[in-house]
């Protein structure tokens, strides 16, 4: 990537193919005797980016990174400029993709777009990810991207690299080691507080203008430990169920609709000028 990160140049897309090797496509899954050992098969890069993600987000290290970004007062753009923002952010290490950003963003809104499924639906496609402008903004990535978990209660072994939490400093604190920790059973995700990320700080900006399931989908797309995996089902209450089931219609798109075909930027743009105009204003606060 083209950022002063001190992380991985290329994590982004290696977090993402990553996910790919954990949860692979319906259909595409192997006898579990040949099943991939993702853990054993990741990359060195990959396992440090979970090593210092899980080192460093802490509940109190969110609370802080909320404060720094949730007054919404880093820039003021649109939807599509946005887009065109986060075009910087380019990898130039990856040897198997030179696809930029917004070419990621169409692939994704375009298969959503083919399968029929409602313009709002599409947009989320389009905009899922607008959040890592986080990386552009001076954060390290394992500060914007990643699986989300809970924080304040014990840590699920069912997220992934669990060991290295060990070296997390909440691990110490004997409040947040129980099962609900400071939560109640059932209290509602909206009460959880979770990973900072680029899907939490997106939902901030957006959540005025889009439908509820688009919101889920945007700020809960990477909480694989909960959509995934279920290891929060006792945290969650019977909406949050029921919006997760729009969230695991968005994943597929999320995870799979990365192509070697380019999409056909300058000729899809007005339609989605037009789509973007239909939800949001001219200019949002980020």
């Amino acid at each position: 990537m083209n950022t002063q990160q001190t992380d991985s140049p290329s994590i982004v897309d290696e977090w993402e193919e990553s996910l790919r090797s954990r949860y692979p496509a319906p259909g595409s899954e192997k006898p579990q005797e040949a099943f991939r050992d993702y853990r054993a098969e990741a990359r060195p890069s990959v396992k440090e980016f979970y090593r210092l993600n899980h080192h460093h987000q802490t509940f109190d290290f969110v609370q802080q990174k909320k404060a720094e970004y949730l007054p919404l007062r880093k820039k003021q753009m649109g939807i599509w400029e946005a887009m065109e923002f986060l075009n910087t952010l380019v990898d130039d290490s990856d040897p198997d993709t030179d696809l930029s950003q917004i070419e990621h963003l169409l692939q994704a809104a375009e298969a959503i777009r083919a399968d029929g499924h409602p313009r709002w639906f599409i947009l989320t496609g389009l905009i899922h990810d607008l959040g890592k402008i986080l990386c552009l903004f001076g954060e390290p990535q394992w500060c914007v991207v990643g699986d989300t978990f809970p924080l304040g209660c014990a840590f699920s072994d069912k997220i992934v690299f669990p060991e290295f939490f060990t070296d997390n400093p909440d691990s110490t604190n004997p409040t947040y080691q129980t099962t609900h920790g400071i939560y109640t059973a059932n209290c509602g995700l909206d009460n959880v507080q979770l990973s900072w990320g680029h899907d939490e700080y997106l939902y901030q900006v957006t959540k005025s203008y889009l439908p509820e399931p688009a919101l889920y989908m945007i700020r809960y797309h990477s909480f694989y430990p909960g959509h995934k995996e279920h290891a929060y089902d006792h945290l969650m209450n019977k909406h949050d169920h029921d919006m997760f089931d729009w969230v695991r219609k968005f994943n597929p798109y999320d995870l799979y609709s990365k192509a070697a075909a380019r999409p056909d930027v300058a000729a899809l743009k007005p339609y989605y000028e037009g789509l973007i105009a239909e939800f949001f204003p001219p200019v949002l606060a980020w």
